[in-house]
């Protein structure tokens, strides 16, 4: 095999004339070019870790700051009103410094230190105008003079071609809500609408009595917290809530992502695996050079971008007690999984980074091997889909040494995950559950098929359809929501495919194939997959998924009601529930707070007491339509309003999370807390993010809409709702919940979602008299 020569970089043999060295010219071509790389990369974080650190300076405006102080002194004028002899005096006298030479030294010195000045008076100037949140509080399209003046300032600020990281230094922290506000004004409030007024009476008493003995003393921990973490909640927040589950994260943890919805670039999966690979490593390149720009609200307020760092070159370890996020630096080869077997592929080849169509060559290779999967691999990625202790415990038993160790780490070790998939999915129009067996298959898979540990994995079905299916605890949805519109984009608009449908160039077929992954798996360790397999089946059969698509109407008539579109949404998720269920629940809307230093999200309780109002008027036939105008306009106030304290930092789910954590650190028993955190979620909902980055016009390419993502049910006995707004007549709804629950159907909550939307809708559109059903 000639791959397996050019991997020996020398050779030698003892002759009876001493010592037969032989060199392979290509193995070190190859170590020399990749030293190179691996030295290219080093300074180019050491160049982008300096830009970031002084933006919005640059080394140019530092010799520009020189030169003027150098040539006013030529000038005989001194901008440093003596400064500069000063420093002058304190240089150590030395006679290899002339009198000139300490003379320009010192105007050196002092021309750094002005910049240095400047650049942190830049820097505390932006963190104040970042910590004004007036401007999200204003209604629409009415600015105050203040906010006005605010903006034009932040345009100024931000707009010299920041780096990815460059604002993050100047995010603010992320504050502590007041004990009494988030009791009082937020979170007895939400609950009211749920209780009867002897469960409220109770749960009065209760609060009360915390926030007067047992608050006090747990506030003070939580507020030293937030003046020496960067983040009073995140980190927190990622280790328990996500690494120290010890369910299966298929399903329970990790969601997906879906292709275009109505285009398929190319039927060829081999091309589209090919051009999705080399778009996604052309996100990883710019991502690495830090050249992407952050994300801005209303195109003037960066958000965090640290979630990003994690992105590639990540991987879930188990644990027994808890997991850990292994991530590297770099990798230059990705796993990938086609009908039982494991392959290690190359991403480089004599430094460079294989092209679209190399990829594809390396893709078909795989897809053309006739071998069959060796004893135990097939369903080997079960381990993944499991309960984690068991996971651990092999992991630790049978991949700890020899070949196993060596195939394990090159799937741990890669850039991501890549799935060649035997199975079909896509949007068929004439086919009602199309979107349903497509979700399912994202979501779960054949539980063997997917490795659930490592960030993200990509699929990419037999008919040149995609996918993903991401891991949680790194970061949130909206992180890889970024990765997945640029490479889509790239994919269709940027790279291509010829008239066959392949990727474009020529292929290098001097290439070596791809590796294939070594396995000893013994029957004890296969047992244990078997075992982890059972589970995750049996998680993967009651999953009750439903997808749809709702075409009625978008944002364009919602906006026409002078709403927003997220409150039209959630309010109609509460008018569905109730219809489904009879009665409503605690609902869990997820929220960012990015707008701070590693934010990630906050919860916003979207049941509540106007929502509720609004609700029972459109169940009263005697209730007249402008009263039922005048409750709904309420109650998407008051959303608005929950919305927009969550992402101000004046949320109270993570602070009542963590005063619970503090709680346990001190041995405190709260009953509280205890009923706060065993409260569980019916409604669970988020929105998928459209359109970050606009890589291309969505009203024009109507067409190039993707379908958005979705997750698994959070309660047993409750729904998962995701939702994406895909433009001005498309909303797509995915919707999911558990078989073995009485109380639940997935379908039938479709059909009431779509009903309570027209509901709403017909409300605005309904003649004044008439009182709708």
């Amino acid at each position: 095999m000639a791959e397996a020569h050019q991997a020996v970089a020398f050779q030698f043999t003892v002759t009876p004339e001493g010592f037969d060295l032989r060199l392979s010219r290509e193995a070190l071509k190859h170590i020399y070019l990749s030293g190179i790389a691996a030295w290219k990369k080093r300074l180019t974080r050491l160049k982008n870790t300096f830009l970031t650190g002084v933006y919005p300076a640059t080394p140019s405006s530092w010799l520009v700051v020189v030169m003027t102080t150098v040539g006013s002194l030529y000038c005989q004028v001194d901008l440093s009103m003596g400064l500069i002899s000063h420093i002058r005096q304190c240089l150590p006298s030395s006679r290899y410094l002339s009198f000139q030479n300490r003379t320009l030294l010192s105007a050196t010195l002092f021309s750094t230190g002005v910049w240095i000045s400047g650049i942190l008076i830049f820097r505390q100037t932006l963190k104040l105008l970042l910590s004004y949140q007036g401007w999200m509080f204003e209604p629409h399209g009415k600015m105050s003079r203040g906010t006005k003046v605010w903006a034009a300032v932040m345009k100024v600020m931000t707009g010299h071609k920041p780096m990815l990281y460059s604002f993050q230094s100047a995010l603010p922290k992320l504050p502590v809500p007041s004990v009494q506000a988030t009791i009082h004004r937020q979170y007895l409030e939400s609950v009211r609408p749920l209780l009867d007024d002897a469960q409220f009476s109770k749960m009065e008493v209760l609060a009360q009595d915390f926030q007067n003995y047992t608050a006090p003393r747990l506030q003070k921990y939580l507020v030293l917290k937030s003046w020496w973490a960067t983040n009073y909640v995140s980190d927190w927040w990622e280790e328990y809530i996500y690494l120290r589950g010890r369910g299966p994260l298929m399903v329970n943890s990790n969601y997906y992502a879906m292709d275009f919805l109505y285009v398929t670039p190319t039927s060829v999966q081999a091309a589209r695996a090919g051009n999705s690979v080399h778009a996604i490593l052309l996100y990883r390149r710019r991502l690495d050079r830090e050249e992407i720009s952050p994300v801005k609200l209303l195109g003037l307020v960066p958000m965090c971008s640290s979630q990003m760092e994690r992105m590639f070159n990540t991987t879930r370890i188990p644990g027994k007690e808890t997991d850990i996020l292994q991530h590297l630096v770099d990798s230059k080869h990705v796993a990938v999984y086609h009908r039982g077997r494991f392959y290690k592929l190359w991403l480089y080849y004599s430094g460079r980074l294989l092209g679209p169509r190399d990829l594809e060559l390396q893709f078909q290779r795989i897809l053309d091997d006739p071998s069959v999967p060796q004893p135990g691999e097939e369903k080997l990625a079960a381990l993944t889909a499991g309960d984690r202790v068991p996971w651990a415990e092999a992991r630790a038993r049978f991949f700890g040494s020899g070949k196993n160790k060596v195939s394990l780490e090159a799937i741990e070790r890669a850039a991501f995950f890549v799935v060649l998939d035997e199975e079909e999915h896509c949007f068929h129009r004439d086919q009602e559950d199309s979107l349903d067996c497509y979700a399912k298959s994202l979501l779960h898979g054949r539980c063997y098929d997917r490795w659930f540990d490592k960030s993200f994995t990509l699929i990419v079905y037999k008919n040149g359809k995609l996918g993903a299916n991401a891991e949680h605890a790194w970061a949130d949805a909206p992180i890889i929501g970024h990765l997945w519109e640029f490479m889509l984009a790239t994919d269709t608009f940027q790279l291509g495919y010829s008239e066959g449908g392949h990727c474009c160039g020529e292929p290098n077929l001097g290439l070596a194939p791809p590796q294939r992954l070594q396995w000893d798996i013994s029957e004890e360790c296969r047992m244990a997959i078997d075992g982890s397999y059972g589970v995750a089946q049996v998680l993967a059969d009651d999953v009750d998924f439903h997808c749809f698509l709702f075409t009625d109407f978008g944002k364009g008539r919602i906006k026409r009601c002078r709403t927003s579109p997220d409150a039209f949404i959630q309010i109609a998720l509460q008018l569905a529930h109730f219809h489904d269920k009879g009665r409503f629940c605690l609902t869990y809307e997820a929220s960012m707070t990015r707008l701070f230093r590693e934010g990630r999200t906050e919860t916003v309780r979207s049941c509540t007491s106007e929502s509720t109002a609004f609700v029972r008027s459109m169940a009263d036939p005697a209730q007249s339509r402008c009263e039922r105008l005048r409750l709904f306009k309420l109650a998407a106030e008051k959303h608005q309003l929950m919305y927009r304290l969550a992402m101000t930092g004046a949320g109270i789910d993570r602070h009542l999370f963590c005063l619970y954590l503090v709680s346990r650190y001190l041995g405190v028993e709260s009953p509280f807390l205890a009923q706060v955190l065993s409260e569980p979620w019916r409604l669970s909902t988020s929105q998928t993010p459209q359109q970050q980055i606009r890589m291309f016009d969505l009203e024009k390419f109507s067409d190039y809409v993707s379908a958005g993502g979705g997750f698994g049910p959070v309660a047993d006995d409750g729904y998962g709702v995701s939702y994406m707004i895909g433009g001005e007549n498309l909303i797509t709804f995915h919707i999911s919940s558990k078989f073995s629950s009485p109380e639940t159907d997935s379908r039938r909550f479709g059909r009431h979602l779509r009903q309570a939307l027209l509901d709403i809708a017909g409300l605005f559109d309904a003649p004044p008299n008439k009182v709708p059903n």
